[in-house]
């Protein structure tokens, strides 16, 4: 006898858990709250500032690059470098001014919405100048504007020359020139380089930009940051050009002082200015934050006792939705599903429920799928036995007709007759599978209808449409020829007979239609020919519609539309289907 497995029952689990869950995280939480927070707070403010600073770095560098945007489109414009490569004095120039030169530069301007001030400096002395007038002023003040300029004014000035020797597409600088350090502007500076031969490309012009650094630095701004902050830019210099600080009287000599132990600080460069973005932050900020956390941790601890003293009742809850679980599997038995099941760990009495629940519903399934192959054996043995009935039927009548011709002596004629039935059961037959190809199906037909043009000759047209959609689906074999043979046997009456067969493919299934002219029939003809026990001439109809519906089910079949001295249609729908070859009795999948 097998020594049954020892494990601990449900109340000392229970019990257990419930101490565990009451010390541990109480003591853990407590220690380790209070030995992290001011790494994790230090580590926290640093990256916080440094993602703000980032986003005023991203900032100042995008509008940057949008003032640079605006050289570009001067730089590479081979049109502009074309216009001043001509040295034509009177009309040219002027026309060139007032057509191409001006309508650019005021659309230059125009791509930006930042007040700004260009100012243009051409090679090419043959086009007029155009400027203003704004001595003793801030030219900004104007808002936005162009002017254009002979080169020959700077070519003696400091800034021009100084700029660093050209590398295509790159050169550029900003500086503060001529009275930008007096108006808090600043200005960007570029030659224009004309690419007439590409190997060695010559200037042709300068161009600056001017704009208001508060513009350029309208992001920085020390609300973004804790109270006592400071905020402010240096330049290549280390000399303070913006400063933004929470302490209103707060001067750029004071700076340096700030920069101690008192403070944390950090700076991040800005791309294209040469400029570093720094951040000064009291330390007393952060010694608030950890008091908080501090007085949070005492609060959590208490919390926590007391939400363990509910533990009890959340664990009874817990083991509660076990059995919830088990009712469940047993409901969904209940309703015919039998994959459901249980999974628990551990060997207590919750697991054993678990193996026995899953055992039964292994069993259960396992009786159901061998009822389940049964009947589709017997699915199969039904199908069979409708078709061995349609067979005899047709070799009947076409030895009948063979008996006839040979009462005339019309040998040619029955061995052509042979040959088509020889064909026509080849196809049949087809390996002994229920199943065929549509196009097979079809090319049955026309293979009785050939057998069937040796008796009635010019008295028998028939006519075919296809929708080559259909030909690569299956179907049961043997459903299209039983209707033209009952055409031939019931529907043909007077000299001529006319027979037309389509195949279309339908939104949801395959239609096949056979349409003739003959006799036709009345309703309650109809009415007994899909009557298990109606007239003799139903069988074949009556036997093709049963293989339909035992094959896809009751939603496909045989339908017929008729009316007497008129004609008959047959109408069969099948499926979408594809067979396939088992091992396994009865599967196939469509």
């Amino acid at each position: 006898m097998m020594r049954k497995k020892r494990f601990l029952s449900f109340g000392y689990k229970l019990m257990i858990s419930y101490i565990v869950l009451l010390i541990v995280p109480v003591a853990f939480v407590g220690i380790f709250a209070y030995n992290t927070s001011v790494e994790s707070i230090r580590k926290q403010t640093k990256a916080n500032i440094r993602g703000t600073l980032q986003q005023i770095q991203d900032n100042i560098h995008y509008k940057v690059e949008d003032i640079q945007r605006l050289t570009d489109l001067l730089y590479y414009d081979r049109t502009l470098a074309d216009s001043l490569r001509r040295y034509d004095d009177g009309w040219y120039s002027f026309d060139t001014l007032q057509s191409y030169l001006m309508p650019t530069l005021q659309n230059t301007i125009h791509a930006t919405n930042r007040n700004i001030a260009l100012s243009v400096f051409i090679q090419n002395d043959t086009i007029p100048e155009v400027y203003y007038s704004y001595e003793g002023i801030d030219p900004l003040s104007k808002g936005r504007f162009y002017e254009l300029f002979h080169q020959k004014r700077i070519v003696d000035k400091a800034w021009f020359k100084d700029l660093p020797q050209e590398q295509y597409g790159v050169t550029m600088k900003w500086h503060q020139i001529e009275e930008d350090d007096r108006y808090g502007n600043i200005s960007l500076l570029r030659r224009l380089m004309d690419t007439y031969e590409p190997t060695a490309p010559k200037p042709f012009g300068f161009v600056r930009i001017t704009v208001k650094i508060a513009d350029l630095l309208e992001s920085v701004n020390e609300d973004k940051f804790r109270n006592g902050s400071t905020l402010y830019i240096e330049n290549d210099k280390q000399d303070i050009i913006y400063l933004s600080s929470a302490d209103k009287n707060m001067r750029q000599e004071q700076i340096p002082l700030l920069e101690s132990k008192d403070y944390l600080q950090i700076k991040v460069p800005i791309e294209g200015l040469n400029w570093t973005l720094a951040a000064n932050i009291p330390n007393r900020v952060m010694e608030q934050d950890i008091q908080k956390v501090k007085s949070v941790t005492i609060i959590v601890c208490i919390i926590m006792i007391i939400l363990f003293s509910a533990a009890g009742w959340l664990l009874s809850r817990y083991f509660s939705r076990r059995v919830v679980k088990i009712v469940s599997v047993l409901r969904s038995f209940q309703e015919g599903d039998l994959h459901k099941r249980l999974r628990y760990g551990g060997q207590d009495e919750f697991n054993q429920i678990a193996l026995a629940l899953n055992d039964m519903g292994e069993n259960m399934n396992r009786l159901i799928q061998e009822v389940y192959l049964s009947n589709l054996q017997k699915k199969e043995a039904e199908l069979e036995i409708l078709q061995a009935q349609i067979n005899p039927h047709f070799l009947y009548n076409s030895f009948s007709s063979i008996n006839r011709l040979a009462q005339f002596g019309e040998i040619s004629k029955i061995r052509s007759m042979v040959s088509g039935l020889a064909k026509f059961y080849r196809l049949t037959l087809n390996e002994g599978r229920m199943m065929i190809p549509v196009e097979k199906e079809l090319q049955q037909v026309q293979t009785y209808i050939e057998i069937q043009k040796i008796k009635y000759e010019d008295r028998l047209t028939f006519n075919i449409d296809i929708d080559e959609k259909v030909l690569g689906f299956d179907t049961v074999k043997l459903i299209l020829q039983p209707f033209v043979e009952n055409i031939l046997e019931h529907a043909f009456y007077g000299d001529n007979i006319h027979i037309r067969m389509t195949a279309e493919a339908g939104e949801r299934a395959i239609q096949f239609k056979i349409i003739d002219d003959g006799i036709g029939m009345n309703a309650e003809t109809i009415r007994q020919i899909f009557s298990p026990s109606g007239i003799k001439m139903g069988y074949g109809i009556r036997n093709v519609d049963q293989r339909i519906k035992l094959q896809f089910g009751d939603s496909y079949g045989v339908m017929l539309y008729s009316r007497l001295g008129i004609g008959t249609t047959v109408q069969l729908t099948i499926p979408y289907f594809h067979h396939t070859e088992s091992k396994d009795i009865g599967r196939t999948e469509g």
